[in-house]
């Protein structure tokens, strides 16, 4: 393997690095089946479905970390930065696996979640208890261990590094750790409270948009990947405007989909986000303009877990004909357009330039 040869180019930023940052994951799940093997064998379930979750998927958060250290001048062949790239995609894994079964989602990319995998485990076994409460368990334990991973992992991969950089690349990682548990939480409690207080919802949606979601999909990588390059403040806080308008707009797109996306796309059932019953902004916004009985077709049906399609439907039709879709649509044109102004005008590599403008149409394309 050449190992001076850039992972990426700005025509395919994401190249060679996706490959490199599942290998570098399938090694690293490697070497903790080692361990937890040393441990019990019975741990081998365990392992096997986090390897099998951290298979697949496109790598977008490890691949704006690796831009934001090349537009800022790093090395394009850095080995690093693919363990770096790992670490987020193990934080990324346990966020996931968190947040399926905090919302009783059945699948993640078209294959049961954690917590049904398990449950699915115990009921074939005929092990004694309640399989659900097992497969919940499994997936806490599950969701914990990959969040632990992502820290061991990230201080592998910056043993290296020293100074301020990476004091400041540290500091975002623990911060983006933070940031997602508290929107995680005001994530739940705007699903339990939010038709108790319909003031304020769209604001509180976007909100929850931006900490649960938008700032660690785009910003924190990027300005993780700056500040281990030694980038200065100034491009920092550019990286910082570019990736709060990019992550927005990414997150709203990620909305659209979770209620109007083809399933054969995204790995989910039709409507998945309607039975969980996310207090999102499209929600939101119909409910501001919505009449008395498209209100009821959401009390009604938003939230229920034996939502056919007929209750999508009606939501669908509910958050269109409010213009609920149509003021999402605008909004995440905005943002896109804030994020191509701000990439504009930072102080980058002409490479990393354009990657980073190719990332913005990978982020918000409309299937994905």
């Amino acid at each position: 393997m050449d190992t001076t040869a850039p992972l990426a180019t700005p025509d395919d930023p994401v190249g060679r690095l996706r490959p490199r940052i599942q290998q570098a994951l399938d090694e690293f799940v490697d070497r903790q089946r080692g361990l937890l093997g040393d441990a019990s064998p019975r741990t081998a379930p365990l392992v096997e479905a986090a390897a099998e979750f951290l298979t697949g998927g496109k790598h977008l958060r490890p691949t704006f970390c690796y831009w934001g250290w090349r537009a800022a001048g790093g090395d394009p062949a850095e080995p690093a930065m693919v363990t770096v790239g790992a670490a987020i995609e193990l934080f990324q894994a346990s966020a996931l696996v968190h947040d399926d079964l905090i919302d009783g989602s059945d699948t993640r990319r078209g294959r049961p979640s954690v917590h049904r995998r398990f449950a699915a485990m115990h009921r074939d076994a005929g092990w004694q208890g309640d399989p659900d409460a097992f497969g919940a368990a499994a997936a806490i334990l599950l969701g914990d261990l990959l969040l632990a991973w992502s820290g061991e992992a990230f201080e592998s991969a910056t043993a290296a590094h020293d100074g301020a950089g990476l004091r400041g690349a540290r500091a975002v990682f623990d911060l983006m750790r933070t940031e997602v548990g508290g929107g995680q939480y005001l994530d739940v409690l705007e699903q339990a409270s939010g038709a108790a207080e319909p003031a304020g919802q769209a604001e509180r949606a976007r909100t929850v948009l931006r900490y649960k979601s938008a700032r660690y999909s785009v910003e924190h990588p990027l300005v993780i990947g700056g500040a281990l390059a030694g980038a200065p403040e100034s491009l920092l806080d550019a990286y910082r405007r570019f990736g709060s308008a990019l992550g927005e707009a990414f997150q709203l797109r990620d909305d659209i989909l979770g209620v109007f996306g083809d399933p054969e796309r995204t790995g989910k059932p039709t409507g998945d986000d309607l039975r969980e019953g996310k207090r999102t902004l499209l929600v939101a916004y119909a409910l501001e303009r919505a009449s008395a009985a498209q209100a009821e077709v959401v009390s009604t049906h938003l939230g229920d877990p034996a939502l056919d399609l007929a209750g999508v439907e009606a939501l669908r039709a509910v958050l269109v004909s409010t213009g609920a879709l149509a003021r999402v649509e605008t909004l995440l044109t905005e943002r896109v357009a804030d994020a191509r102004s701000a990439l504009d005008a930072a102080d980058v590599t002409e490479d990393g330039r354009k990657a980073l403008s190719n990332l913005i149409d990978l982020a918000t394309e409309r299937s994905h």
